[in-house]
């Protein structure tokens, strides 16, 4: 067993710069050793690391145990593939891959390699999913009929970056998609069948910016959904059961946190509280009391100190590759139901 696991993080774009050099940084047990970049004068700026001009330079590196892939989505395949191909342990930010194929043939050499890899659904790590999880174990609210997942943001105006072009793996269902679909599943597992509705909704839009999606389970309907032109505050999430109702309003704070440079800490994901409506007592006559309800903190530690444990210790990962494939058969369902305009079944899909 390795004391420590030496990292490599390729590229230095927006979500290495907030989210996994700082989490890397903060885990015991990873070191970050290197980063690729084209522009050593950036990362120096903020780290003091190595600096490799090209990607594949990193897998080749003895010294390197971990590589960690949050690059642009049509990127994601190659680059893991590279470092399975030489024995290197994998992060990739979501989506894993752009397609189920590209997912199913990592997974292959994966296996054959005797390598880790894992995606970075680090929101199943916020404040207010740990609190719905937890509500929903206790059964607090009963059985769930119905389940609101929303994900909004006010930017009206188009920006000049990849997320946002009419590329292979732009668009908000592949960014923000992944991220609910994920959160879901965990929740309720595999569901019955998808129907989603994209939209292009913004003036000199090329891709999806707005999305849609229902799942069917027994006796309940998942509802998520995301858009680029939602300036009034929506219910993060919104939860009916036979016994009360909760609702959330507002995002996890640990982004906002990473944006401005805080170090991350294991308690620094203090969020505001929900609001349970249950009603008080046993009759059918019994009032509903409305009364706030508090929100765990939020953690995105947890997740590289699970991928740690797992390379050390042999532990399960925090997100393995089998949840990696659900999210990315959702994700292609999805597009299916899109263009063909119905509900598309699940049940031969895994």
């Amino acid at each position: 067993m390795k004391a420590i696991i030496n990292v490599g993080l390729v590229g230095y774009g927006f979500a290495s710069k907030t989210f996994h050099a700082p989490l890397i940084q903060a885990t015991e047990g990873l070191d970050l050793v290197a980063v690729s970049s084209s522009d050593s004068a950036k990362v120096h700026a903020d780290i003091d690391v190595e600096v490799e001009s090209q990607a594949l330079a990193l897998c080749q590196r003895s010294d390197i145990d971990l590589i960690v892939i949050p690059t642009p989505n049509d990127t994601h395949f190659p680059l893991a593939k590279a470092a399975l191909m030489a024995g290197k342990h994998v992060v990739v930010d979501k989506p894993f891959t752009v397609t189920l194929s590209e997912a199913k043939q990592l997974k292959a050499l994966a296996i054959d390699k005797e390598c880790l890899v894992s995606v970075f659904h680090n929101r199943r790590w916020d404040s207010d999913f740990l609190t719905v999880k937890a509500l929903l174990e206790a059964g607090t609210l009963g059985r769930i009929t119905g389940f609101e997942s929303r994900f909004d943001r006010f930017r009206p105006e188009v920006r000049d970056r990849w997320r946002e072009k009419a590329i292979l793996g732009g668009g908000i269902w592949y960014d923000l998609g992944p991220h609910l679909l994920d959160q879901a599943c965990e929740l309720f597992g595999m569901p019955n069948a998808i129907m989603l509705d994209l939209g292009v909704r913004r003036d000199d839009a090329t891709v999806d910016d707005d999305f849609l999606a229902l799942l069917e389970y027994d006796g309940c309907r998942v509802s998520l959904s995301a858009g680029a032109l939602i300036a009034e505050p929506t219910p993060r999430f919104r939860i009916h059961g036979t016994k009360g109702s909760y609702l959330k309003y507002g995002l996890d704070p640990q982004e906002d946190r990473l944006k401005a440079g805080e170090t991350p800490t294991p308690a620094w994901g203090d969020d505001s509280p929900g609001t349970l409506t249950l009603r008080e007592g046993e009759t059918e006559d019994a009032p509903l009391i409305r009364h706030e309800h508090d929100t765990q903190a939020g953690d995105y530690l947890a997740y590289y100190q699970g991928v740690s444990a797992a390379i050390r210790n042999n532990t399960p990962l925090p997100v393995d590759i089998d949840d990696a494939l659900r999210s990315m058969t959702l994700l292609e369902a999805g597009l299916d139901s899109h263009r063909q305009r119905r509900w598309i079944p699940l049940k031969h899909h895994l």
